[in-house]
């Protein structure tokens, strides 16, 4: 089974800091798995999977993303197209006045027609049981509704794959475990750094830990690849 992302040797420093925030790093993402990161603070989780997506240029080390060696921007843009990266803060990633937009603005810039997009924007927000958000104010949402709006406005675009930055970040219980039945519905592999250990346990078939620049290894749980290849 082919991965679906092979970064290799992934070095990257941020201007103005001769301190790698990754230095050698190495991950690989099958099909079906879902991926769980974790490390301390600084460690450099996100600046991965930033990297991975074309946000970030590495300093050394390539990425190859469905089967592909993406180079240029153009060539990033399609990765981000069949990856959807979920930031940190939904505040990043919400910038229209209506949560219908912003889960419309995705596809709208893929070509969709109006009517198409508010179609998907229905389904979408109808299988996240968020339809009662559709006309709502996005800054007016709590922390919580707006990072399961933000993860509509990345699932309107289809992807194949799911990078997911800290999802459960001031979730209170329930919220989380619903996006929990969430992100367990979902098809999609996906990488979710997370540093909450019971979150990690109920939705990662295998988990690594990112520090000192590199996957130091893998904890309990190894990649499931018959349940891999049940997902496909």
């Amino acid at each position: 089974m082919s991965p679906l992302f092979d970064v290799s040797g992934i070095a990257f420093a941020y201007p103005g800091n001769s301190f790698k925030a990754l230095d050698g790093a190495n991950l690989q993402l099958f099909p079906g798995e879902r991926l769980c990161l974790t490390g301390p603070n600084g460690a450099g989780k996100s600046t991965l999977l930033q990297i991975m997506v074309g946000l970030l240029k590495p300093h050394q080390g390539r990425v190859v993303a469905f089967g592909t060696e993406p180079k240029t921007e153009p060539e990033f843009r399609e990765v981000r197209c069949r990856a959807g990266y979920v930031f940190q803060d939904p505040d990043d990633q919400l910038f229209c006045p209506t949560v219908a937009e912003d889960v419309a603005f995705g596809p709208l810039n893929m070509g969709k027609s109006p009517k198409e997009a508010m179609e998907i924007v229905d389904g979408v927000l109808t299988r996240l049981r968020l339809q009662a958000f559709r006309d709502r104010v996005t800054y007016k949402l709590s922390g919580g509704e707006r990072r399961l709006v933000s993860l509509a406005t990345v699932l309107a675009m289809e992807p194949e794959v799911l990078l997911l930055d800290e999802p459960t970040n001031a979730l209170d219980e329930p919220t989380t475990e619903r996006l929990i039945e969430i992100l367990l519905s979902l098809p999609q592999a996906m990488v979710v750094v997370s540093h909450d250990p019971h979150f990690r346990k109920r939705i990662g078939t295998r988990t690594v830990r990112l520090t000192g620049g590199r996957i130091q290894g893998e904890a309990a749980e190894a990649r499931n690849a018959e349940a891999a290849e049940a997902v496909a």
